[in-house]
């Protein structure tokens, strides 16, 4: 999830800070950035914690 760690950055929160308000561990939060794999609920929970929509994480970058 490559927009990941963009969003995290934009809010202010560390990987910590996300795993915490999201219910996940900060390892998942560390594979995610580094373009792993999630299951929709994991990405719902995400998007929730950042108060953002599934589809801001899921969306691919946009090449320059």
């Amino acid at each position: 999830m490559p927009r990941l760690g963009i969003l995290r950055n934009r809010a202010g929160l560390s990987q910590r800070e996300l795993a915490d308000q999201a219910g996940l561990g900060r390892n998942t939060i560390s594979r995610l950035e580094q373009g792993g794999n999630a299951r929709y609920d994991t990405i719902d929970k995400l998007a929730q914690a950042l108060g953002t929509k599934r589809a801001a994480l899921i969306q691919p970058l946009r090449q320059k």
